[in-house]
């Protein structure tokens, strides 16, 4: 029996509309049309391949350009595109455009797909995010173009301009540079810092969350005058960037990826491998020329991901704050976590210590069984499913090896990782009538 739209609450809303859209895909790329060799893709194939794009992760079984036709590629391209910003982004802008009313119902949905701190004014937020999704997205490919005309001729040169910088605005990581060498990524322009940086601004930009944005336009640069939200997301956002580039920098140094490499082509490696993370999946270099200390920051940087709100994924920037903050909290035996002489409440303490538990839990999990199936060496494993749960792409060369049960479980977590744990947990959960509190009991941790 199909659930009627009043019977679904605004998490289910969003739960069933990424399904609705990631089947729908899925079947389009199933279609001869949709590829160079006119051939039936397998659905599991192109399951994991829709859930990849609409989950803007970058994990795909195929070379995107070598494959795909130019159908299939749009196709991925329109993928991409709602599932960076978010569907109910573009079907209420869709409705402003024909002047109807918009439901209450409708703006619930809205605000949790965005991560809006509330609904007033969330019509507004969502111009907002079309408006700036336009601009930045028309900006970066006028900004690719004049590295990728000269290349490619005109037509191609826009092309592969506007879906780069689409794929990396939504942190897809999924890419056509097979047509100058299949499966490398971005490492065939790895010494074009024009065309690196651009990238890079793209990604970080997606990664801000939208409500940071509104905040910052809002405010200008009177950075006194930010929410709490938006200076713990700039601080932590800069703070890993400068970490994880120069983590990645001095791991290198003795390593063999940036041996014949001049001073400032191993910067820029270092930087975009450093943001790209979270939560793009672009690289600049073979991953698996990096060391193990690399490979595992690398890990840690997708785990974290982005920002609340934005088309990054991961546990989100301010959940790891508020836990390094909470270790401060212990450290200094306060009673309560403060961020900017503003105290964290209760209820979003217990979320961010579920949001971990279920990161850990989930990927842990898959990362053994994949290993058990496929016999795949647990550090592999481990980087293809951190990076399909925070909605990366990046990869160690193992997605095309795994058989179809871990195909399936990397798809679950890439759509887990696009709609939320929470969300789901909520989209399944019965709401249960609370209960009167219970004494306290003592119990001895740590």
């Amino acid at each position: 029996m199909l659930l009627k739209k009043q019977q679904l609450n605004p998490t289910k809303m969003i739960a069933v509309g990424y399904c609705i859209i990631i089947l729908t895909g899925a079947l389009l790329l199933c279609l001869p049309i949709s590829s160079r060799g006119g051939n039936f893709t397998p659905f599991v194939d192109a399951l994991f391949t829709a859930t990849s794009a609409t989950c803007v992760t970058g994990l795909v079984l195929y070379d995107t350009y070598t494959y795909w036709s130019t159908f299939g590629q749009l196709i991925l391209l329109i993928l991409i595109q709602m599932g960076g910003i978010g569907f109910m982004t573009i079907a209420i802008s869709a409705i402003s455009l024909t002047k109807r009313k918009i439901g209450l119902k409708d703006r619930f949905v809205m605000k949790e797909s965005v991560a809006a701190p509330q609904v007033g004014g969330i019509v507004r937020l969502t111009k907002f995010i079309t408006f700036g999704t336009a601009f930045f997205e028309g900006l970066g490919a006028i900004a690719l173009s004049f590295t990728l005309i000269p290349k490619l001729g005109v037509i191609k040169g826009i092309y592969f301009s506007v879906f780069h910088s689409i794929s990396a605005f939504c942190n897809a990581g999924i890419d056509l540079m097979g047509a100058f060498s299949p499966g490398t990524s971005l490492i065939t322009l790895s010494h074009n810092y024009m065309f690196i940086t651009v990238i890079m601004l793209l990604i970080v930009i997606g990664g801000l969350g939208f409500f940071v944005w509104s905040d910052l336009v809002e405010k200008r640069f009177k950075y006194r005058y930010y929410c709490l939200h938006t200076k713990l997301v700039l601080s932590s956002t800069i703070i890993l960037i400068v970490f994880g580039t120069l983590g990645i920098f001095m791991f290198e140094s003795t390593g063999q990826a940036f041996i014949g490499k001049p001073g400032s082509e191993k910067f820029m490696i270092s930087l975009f491998q450093a943001v790209t993370p979270r939560t793009a999946g672009f690289n600049t270099i073979d991953l698996n020329l990096l060391t193990d200390s690399s490979q595992l920051l690398i890990i840690c940087l997708m785990f974290i991901g982005g920002s609340p709100g934005s088309t990054a994924g991961g546990i989100k920037t301010t959940t790891f704050a508020i836990l390094v903050l909470s270790i401060v909290t212990v450290i200094k035996r306060k009673k309560s976590v403060d961020c900017f002489n503003r105290r964290i409440d209760d209820e979003t303490l217990r979320q961010v210590c579920c949001i971990l538990m279920m990161y850990l839990i989930l990927i842990v999990t898959a990362t053994m069984v994949i290993g058990a199936i496929d016999h795949i060496p647990m550090k592999y494993a481990m980087f293809e499913t951190t990076s399909a749960m925070g909605t990366v792409g990046l990869s160690l060369g193992i997605t095309a090896q795994m058989g179809t049960i871990s195909r399936l479980i990397v798809t679950a977590l890439m759509y887990l990782g696009r709609v939320g744990g929470i969300t789901v947990l909520l989209a399944v959960a019965n709401r249960l009538p609370q209960p009167a509190q219970l004494p306290i009991g003592k119990i001895a941790v740590g």
